[in-house]
């Protein structure tokens, strides 16, 4: 049997009329239960910003600060949602299918962590968006690695909604 490489393109092309049937021609109809979530207090305003566009199932959240008491396990947080209301970081991803940590600068490493760890343990797509340049980018983009399949570095904001829309969020 002859193989060949898959090259990059080779999955957008179909070579012949009866692999072309089995394209997909129109937008995936599956709602995601998205979680975006805000690790510092400037990607706090970016997700605020954003929060009130249309989206499908996205909650739009704030990591305040870990979770204390003798229940709150070390994977645990508290978030604020774009009401003001509290919740616990376990209970926004339960049924999640998707959480996209927004980071501006290297204080959301704790988050990072915590976050990225929790979704670790329960099978949960991560994935980070570092908006802005400057010096703290590479600091903000070093806390993320570790905890996001997908890592996305942006100068301007507005690339966040295409890439949540491209998320399904």
């Amino acid at each position: 049997m002859d193989r060949r490489p898959t090259l990059l393109h080779s999955c957008a092309r179909a070579a012949t009329a009866a692999e072309a049937r089995f394209r997909v021609n129109y937008p995936n109809s599956t709602i995601r239960a998205s979680r975006i979530i805000a690790l510092d207090s400037e990607a706090a305003s970016v997700v605020g910003r954003i929060s009130g566009q249309r989206w499908k199932g996205a909650h739009f959240l704030t990591y305040k600060e870990p979770a204390s008491g003798a229940d709150a396990p070390r994977s645990d947080a508290i978030l604020r949602s774009s009401d003001g209301a509290e919740t616990r970081l376990s209970d926004e991803l339960d049924g999640a299918d998707v959480a996209v940590m927004v980071a501006t600068a290297d204080r959301g490493a704790e988050a990072a962590s915590i976050i990225g760890k929790a979704c670790a343990l329960r099978g949960i797509m991560t994935a980070g968006l570092v908006v802005g340049d400057g010096d703290g980018l590479d600091d903000a983009v070093n806390a993320l690695r570790p905890y996001a399949s997908v890592l996305v570095v942006s100068a301007d904001e507005d690339y966040v909604p295409e890439m949540l829309g491209a998320l399904r969020a």
